[in-house]
């Protein structure tokens, strides 16, 4: 039977370029970017990698349809490169590519890639009517903000949340992650801001105001990984490796019969639960050390706490107005910024999140550094709606562990 990929594989080295609305560069100077960071910190030539995947999620624009890009933009030595796209898990999904293919032997050494360049696409979030046939019969009523005001009605409803008290949660997180996102050099937005600017912003979807809202980016990150034996084999002494990697799609049934009330996602309780299974994890509450979650909006972050067996059904808000998540609490939640900070460049986005987790295990988070030695750091992305969407989930820490 198979018992995972707890510690079969390790992080040799990552880079993540600047991100924000990056007109000096384009895709493949994003790239080249986030790599040239990732291969000082590896230590290693080209030559050494055996294979890439890149993660992107929709921008044909900037990336178009294969390798390709890939491989041009970091001059790879003719070696395999695979594109993967699966909405914003789309950066964890080239993770798991290449952290698999270590792990089955096929490679000694893998690269994943996640980019996306939107701000040159004009996509602001928004239904759109310029991506083909198919889109243009989906989804051409609904918005990623109003999609998202409904699970925070359903959450208000189901767990007799009063109005003001999901709202003042709600504004909590977004001024946490400022104030996270303040300290961070590669964030696109580096201001702190207040409550009162938060509860006072300008209304997007009721209750959701636009300090509850990410905006796109542009950005890349970069992993390369390997087995821990050649890690050390290449001169490496404090190891990083990969605990976990789960992935969970919808199936329909979310929006079948009435076996889901539109309070939470079902596809982070299943691939939270086998994440923790294989990283032998029994109490995420107490084990983990951070966390980075698809806070696309202020509400997603709120419930995915609940999803991930860290709060209580129905008490996330309440352990989100306590300060458990900010940055000095016992878990913080996008101690980088987040994607309230970071904006959401989709293809980039998680492996952005594994690079801060992955700096924070060894601490090199500089201002924003976690004092008491993260052991178990995990990042979840969510992409889709909340009746349809596919959440992944990766765990890292550190080798001893």
């Amino acid at each position: 039977m198979a018992k995972g990929i707890r510690d079969k594989v390790a992080i040799l080295g990552m880079g993540c370029a600047k991100f924000g609305e990056r007109w000096d560069k384009d895709e493949d100077q994003l790239m080249l970017e986030a790599y040239e960071e990732a291969m000082a910190d590896a230590g290693i030539e080209a030559s050494q990698i055996d294979a890439a995947w890149l993660g992107a999620a929709f921008d044909a624009q900037n990336i178009g349809p294969s390798g390709i890009p890939l491989a041009v933009a970091l001059r790879l030595p003719d070696i395999g490169v695979t594109k993967v796209e699966n909405y914003c898990a789309s950066g964890t999904e080239s993770f798991r590519g290449a952290v698999y293919a270590v792990a089955s032997g096929a490679c000694d050494i893998a690269l994943a890639m996640g980019a996306e360049k939107l701000k040159d696409t004009g996509y602001g979030g928004l239904p759109v009517r310029t991506r083909g046939t198919t889109h243009d019969m989906i989804g051409i009523t609904g918005s990623a903000p109003g999609n998202f005001a409904q699970l925070a009605s359903a959450y208000r409803g189901v767990h007799g949340v009063g109005k003001d008290d999901l709202k003042r949660a709600m504004a909590h997180v977004s001024v946490k992650s400022h104030a996270n996102g303040a300290k961070n050099p590669k964030a696109h937005l580096q201001k702190a801001v207040t409550m009162d600017q938060v509860l006072n912003a300008p209304m997007i979807a009721e209750p959701l105001g636009l300090f509850d809202c990410c905006g796109v980016s542009d950005g890349a990150a970069c992993a390369i990984v390997t087995t821990p034996e050649i890690a050390r084999a290449l001169g490496k002494t404090d190891i990083v490796t990969v605990k976990a990697l789960q992935l969970a799609t919808s199936n329909g049934w979310e929006m079948q019969a009435s076996g889901w009330n539109g309070s939470y996602f079902h596809t982070t309780r299943v691939a939270a639960t086998k994440a923790y299974d294989e990283a032998g994890i029994t109490d995420p509450r107490s084990q983990l050390s951070l966390i980075e979650v698809h806070d696309c909006f202020s509400v997603t972050e709120l419930v995915t706490m609940e999803d991930l067996h860290i709060s209580k059904e129905g008490q996330g808000w309440r352990d989100v107005l306590d300060g458990f998540f900010d940055a000095d609490g016992q878990i913080p939640c996008q101690i980088d910024g987040g994607l309230k900070c970071f904006g959401h460049p989709i293809g980039a986005s998680g492996l952005r999140m594994i690079y801060e987790n992955y700096l924070q295990l060894l601490g090199r988070a500089g201002e924003r550094q976690r004092q008491d030695n993260p052991v178990f750091a995990l990042s979840h992305n969510l992409g889709g709606m909340p009746n349809q969407n596919v959440s992944s989930i990766a765990i890292i820490g550190r080798a001893d562990a």
